[in-house]
């Protein structure tokens, strides 16, 4: 399935809204806990190769349940992005950066490129309030599809899975 860049916008856009910090949406909103299974975790410290259930989160969370990736889950962290800018760059500058950096390492972590993938990513990325008490990190997430790009679980790591 062979995708351009605007196709990989909308894509990203179309996800489900994640916010660690803030999501691909958002601007903050009052803090969420995000209900679900798994043990609930602050979101600052979700690391690559955590698997969470996510997906009801809203334009700005505080925690996610966390589950063993062999058990279904909504997403998985594959790459942790930590940015050098001294002053908040602005939510556009960081969007840029996110979907930059969390593209550039897709291939390396599903098999295959973005482009040429069933799987989507999204990401948890800083906002100016949390920039501001010294949140730094986007964390790209990977999300698995059905055979009509519909976001389903997954079950088991996607590094790896080639499609």
């Amino acid at each position: 399935m062979k995708r351009t860049s605007l196709a990989i916008a909308a894509i990203v856009l179309a996800a489900l809204p994640l916010t660690g910090c803030a999501s691909v949406f958002d601007l903050l909103k009052d803090d969420q806990v995000v209900e679900g299974e798994g043990e609930s975790q602050d979101i600052f410290t979700i690391k690559v190769g955590d698997c969470l259930n996510d997906s009801s989160a809203g334009d700005s969370v505080t925690t996610v349940p966390t589950v063993d990736c062999a058990e279904p889950h909504d997403s998985e962290a594959y790459k942790s992005i930590i940015l050098d800018d001294e002053t908040f760059p602005g939510l556009e500058t960081i969007k840029g950066y996110a979907n930059t950096g969390c593209a550039d390492a897709f291939e390396a972590f599903v098999g295959v490129s973005y482009d040429d993938s069933l799987i989507n990513l999204n990401y948890y990325y800083p906002t100016e309030e949390t920039w501001a008490t010294g949140d730094r990190e986007i964390l790209c997430l990977a999300r698995d599809t059905d055979e009509t790009g519909a976001e389903v679980q997954a079950t088991g790591s996607l590094k790896g899975v080639k499609r």
